[in-house]
């Protein structure tokens, strides 16, 4: 087991390494200074985290065995982060990827917001970009298991990788997802709650709608059409509901003035 203070030590060694990295292409630590000594012996243990779990064929059985190599690198990649500086580390990519495995959506978000930031590259063996990983993985898991992203980290999710470049079938996953989960937000939807969004439920399917064209208009087999559907006929009948309750205001504004100029 590591000792507090070898953790320590490596979150502080990580710091240092950000700190001396220069502006251009993101590099590892330097293999010289005392981050970079550090820096591979970590790589070293990764790669035999990696083929441990290459020796096993359950998906189920790799997850706690991702949680305990993330804690086991956490103060490592704690020190990159704070460093806040461009350093191309596969520690940290490779983290990013698990944290998404293990549920820790939170987590894989700060890791990617960085790794954007800098222009990192993911490592060779997952041939994406740390921005289509991060949309593509992160939609595929809400569409998967409905709600365990909050609608929140999804739309961090969109802002940060909105515009980067990936197939349209990946970024037109995450649009499904935020189409479903505005839905659902709309679906739970009550007036009478004091934090109700400006323009009520209308605007929450409204927002749902134009997610889901979106996902429609990059990929014609990504499966919204029933969504966009059943939304549309939603749309409907709250724009009947509306104009319903419009008209009646109106009625009874006319009897109210009508009893008031026979007075």
């Amino acid at each position: 087991m590591t000792s507090p203070f070898r953790l320590h030590q490596q979150r502080v060694r990580a710091h240092q390494a950000g700190q001396a990295a220069k502006a251009g292409i993101p590099q590892p630590p330097a293999e010289g200074s005392e981050a970079g000594q550090e820096y591979a012996v970590l790589k070293v243990r990764l790669d035999d985290c990696l083929r441990k779990l290459a020796d096993v064929a359950s998906h189920e059985a790799r997850l706690p065995m991702k949680a305990e190599f993330l804690a086991a690198f956490r103060p490592w990649v704690d020190g990159v982060i704070e460093a806040d500086a461009p350093v191309q580390d596969d520690i940290v990519l490779t983290s990013l990827v698990w944290s998404i495995d293990v549920g820790d959506f939170t987590r894989a978000v700060q890791l990617g917001a960085f790794a954007l930031r800098h222009g990192l590259a993911m490592p060779e063996r997952y041939n994406r970009s740390v921005a289509c990983f991060l949309r593509e993985d992160i939609a595929t898991f809400e569409i998967d298991n409905p709600g365990a992203v909050s609608l929140d980290l999804l739309v961090r999710v969109d802002e940060l990788t909105a515009g980067a470049d990936m197939p349209d079938a990946a970024k037109a996953k995450l649009d499904k997802a935020l189409g479903r989960a505005w839905a659902a937000k709309a679906d739970a939807f009550d007036p009478t709650d004091d934090a109700a969004p400006a323009g009520g439920a209308a605007a929450l399917i409204d927002q749902a709608v134009g997610k889901m064209r979106r996902a429609l208009g990059l990929d014609n087999k990504v499966g919204v059409k029933k969504d966009i559907e059943r939304l549309e006929r939603r749309q409907r009948q709250l724009r009947e509901e509306a104009a319903a309750n419009g008209a009646g205001g109106s009625e009874m504004e006319q009897q109210a003035g009508d009893t008031a100029g026979g007075q």
